[in-house]
């Protein structure tokens, strides 16, 4: 098929869609849709231009009109919004997605088509892989900024992509419904990749040249906050980072500490192990568990968007987990706390509420227990209801 300059009529099919987010490049996205342009002539596909305009006042939408391209208004501020509405508003089967700053080539897109077309369901620019020519990138983005956000969403998502924040990529209309994206800003980039890698989608890579971009003012991303919103995402989405695997260290450290010391002051070798220990050991054990029960619903919650997210916890609170027996084993431990408190309670009462050194680390090693005891009762409560509502949404 041949592409058709102008867009498109509504009954006409259309294969590729260019999407480009715009605010206020008049600079340059003129030449970026001219080239997307001749790459569908160059490809032979008919495609359409399609233009997230996000607020400019600088001509840019009667550039993009008066070259044929199809504008759509996004309100809604931010790189992600604009490219959500874009997307949302394209026709095409396959979507290539880049910035309009001409820092991308946007006639080099036929690998991206290719790589849809031989089944992946979402294709991104490796411009590490690339090149990125002399002033394309700063220092502090290339060799740090990039590179580590990268290495940290790889370890978080188990994903071997090499770019996670390359602005040209390519996807099908339904890997997007799929992905469920939702951040408006420059997080919009990482949320694609973790939530193609939780849908369980087929990704590709392409190696991409960055280019200096030729807008002649400073960009739209500002490298502290738009960085602490990438990372701001990846930790929200890392549960086993963030909350299990640290809650399972600090209760069995919390554990050892207090069953170490409920009897009274350890000696071991130089170290004199006393009631501040015992007092790190009982809050150990406390934030450990609640660690594990956020992460327990984190990854819950997770399920609950992400159907083909695989955890081995999820599936036991999703088809094995009983509220009743959490209660059981909750309300039995905060029996036997009780009881040992109680139990020094009324002893000391009787003896006229005199000195009682010796029952200070039996009462705190108790008080831990029965502490814990209530955390995971009440848990288990938390844990039914949003396994009631994943199972709801699955059903």
């Amino acid at each position: 098929m041949e592409h058709r300059a102008g867009p498109a009529t509504v009954d006409e099919p259309v294969e590729v869609s260019a999407v480009m987010p715009c605010l206020d490049e008049a600079r340059t996205l003129g030449t970026c849709i001219t080239k997307a342009f001749a790459a569908f002539d160059g490809l032979g596909v008919r495609g359409e231009v399609v233009v997230a305009d996000n607020g400019s006042t600088d001509g840019s939408r009667d550039i993009a009109r008066s070259l044929g391209a199809r504008v759509v208004d996004v309100p809604r501020r931010g790189y992600g919004a604009a490219l959500m509405g874009g997307i949302e508003a394209a026709r095409g089967s396959i979507i290539v997605m880049g910035d309009s700053d001409d820092s991308y080539d946007w006639t080099a897109i036929g690998p991206f088509i290719d790589a849809i077309r031989s089944g992946d369901d979402l294709v991104m620019g490796d411009r590490f892989a690339g090149g990125i020519r002399p002033g394309a990138m700063t220092a502090s983005h290339r060799y740090i900024g990039n590179p580590l956000l990268s290495f940290i969403s790889r370890v978080v998502f188990r994903t071997r992509i090499g770019d996670f924040h390359c602005g040209m990529r390519a996807l099908t209309p339904e890997a997007y419904a799929r992905m469920q994206l939702r951040t408006p800003g420059m997080e919009f980039a990482t949320e694609m990749v973790a939530n193609a890698v939780l849908e369980g989608l087929r990704i590709g890579e392409v190696p991409v040249v960055l280019y200096p971009d030729g807008r002649g003012r400073p960009p739209h991303l500002d490298t502290f906050r738009d960085g602490w919103r990438h990372l701001r995402f990846i930790v929200t989405y890392a549960p086993d980072q963030l909350f299990i695997a640290p809650g399972i260290l600090f209760l069995f450290l919390g554990i050892l500490l207090v069953a170490l010391l409920s009897a009274g002051p350890v000696v071991v070798g130089p170290v004199y192990l006393g009631i501040h220990w015992l007092a790190i050991g009982s809050m150990l054990a406390l934030i450990g568990t609640s660690l594990f029960t956020f992460g327990t619903v984190a990854k819950v919650v997770i399920r609950r968007r992400h159907p083909t997210f695989d955890s081995r916890i999820v599936d036991w609170v999703l088809h094995r987990f009983r509220v009743e027996a959490g209660l059981l084993a909750g309300l039995g431990l905060a029996a036997i706390g009780a009881a040992v408190v109680a139990t020094i309670v009324i002893r000391f009462v009787a003896a006229g509420g005199g000195p009682s050194e010796g029952t200070v680390h039996p009462f705190t090693a108790a008080a831990t227990v029965l502490a814990v005891g209530v955390e995971i009762a009440l848990g288990s409560f938390l844990l039914r209801l949003v396994a009631e509502e994943a199972a709801r949404d699955a059903g």
